[in-house]
């Protein structure tokens, strides 16, 4: 990994946005599960696993010995990264039929969610790139675990997760106001947060409607809104998939992996959301966007090792959530 002025660095020079990292290959992970790649899946998670202690550790470390250091990276929407990737780790560790490791998941991203989410809002501007999503997909991702969770923890989860649901479409909206919508075409990879959100928001209320045993008003508004985010993912991957032909980034960025995350996002949403609805054929659009976040995440990761190993100057900013 490299500074942003190109000089080659050690682990302890992380950026937040590696966390990307982890998010990628967990919901990949969570993917090749929908799917029945079980043993790709399990390797995908031990890899995110790794990845996630690995940048623990760094989060630690800067917290004890670069406090002003940590105290800025908090300010941007890419520490974030860190709160999903925790609870998307929970998610995959759940569907293993686990349930300590998925319950300390999700308290310690929901410790680490509201001081974080209060500090990028507080210090948001305009025409910032698409890292400013991270503010929903953060708190989709913890509404998708406690509504994974349900009531087998604390009968309150299934409320908190509907509340989160409906909060992290609010600041889907309120981060569609400051995006630059100009990065669709310009972005150097983060932007495809903007479809990623609305995937996990889609997830988030394909998994309250299967745990609803609410009025079937209710009820039917979840499913309608699961459908209606669906779709609006879809077409927001199909615009972002259409300026990356019009307009290619070959070089690797660390912001790609912002890429590689709402691809495999899309995928296990139109997943899940096919067995849900019983339609063969969208599961069949998440088998097709599954292999296409697979052979992103692979570049991605061969990108992010040749760039390690030949320890070339980056020539972009570290952190993809600062605005340009």
């Amino acid at each position: 990994m490299t500074t942003a002025g190109g000089r080659s660095t050690g682990v302890g020079e992380l950026p937040p946005a590696a966390g990307g990292a982890v998010m990628a290959t967990a919901v990949l992970s969570v993917g090749m599960h929908l799917v029945g790649a079980e043993t790709v899946s399990r390797v995908l998670l031990g890899l995110a696993a790794a990845l996630w202690l690995l940048l623990a550790g760094v989060f630690l470390s800067r917290l004890v010995s670069d406090r002003r250091r940590w105290v800025r990276e908090a300010d941007t929407p890419a520490a974030l990264t860190g709160v999903a990737a925790t609870a998307v780790l929970g998610v995959r560790c759940h569907a293993l039929g686990w349930q300590a490791v998925p319950e300390v998941l999700l308290a310690l991203a929901f410790a680490l969610w509201p001081g974080l989410l209060v500090s990028v809002l507080r210090h948001g501007g305009r025409r910032v790139p698409g890292a400013v999503f991270l503010v929903s997909v953060a708190t989709e991702a913890l509404a998708v675990l406690a509504a994974d969770l349900g009531g087998a923890v604390w009968r309150v989860l299934p409320w908190a997760a509907a509340v989160l649901w409906l909060l992290g479409l609010a600041l889907y909206v309120e981060a569609f106001a400051r995006f630059d919508v100009a990065q669709v075409v310009d972005g150097r990879g983060d932007q495809w947060i903007a479809a990623g959100a609305l995937a996990a928001g889609a997830l988030a209320a394909d998994k309250l409607w299967s745990a609803s045993s609410g009025p079937a008003a209710g009820r039917s508004g979840l499913y309608d809104a699961m459908l209606v985010l669906l779709v609006l993912a879809l077409l927001g991957y199909a615009v972002l998939a259409a300026a990356e032909v019009v307009r290619p980034r070959l070089t690797y960025d660390v912001a790609r992996w912002a890429t590689v995350f709402p691809m495999a996002m899309t995928a296990a949403t139109a997943l899940s959301v096919g067995t849900t609805v019983r339609a063969p054929w969208l599961s069949a659009l998440g088998c097709v966007l599954l292999a296409a976040a697979t052979a992103a995440w692979l570049l991605t990761t061969y990108g992010a090792a040749r760039r390690r190993l030949r320890r070339q100057p980056a020539g972009t900013p570290a952190d993809p959530g600062a605005p340009r």
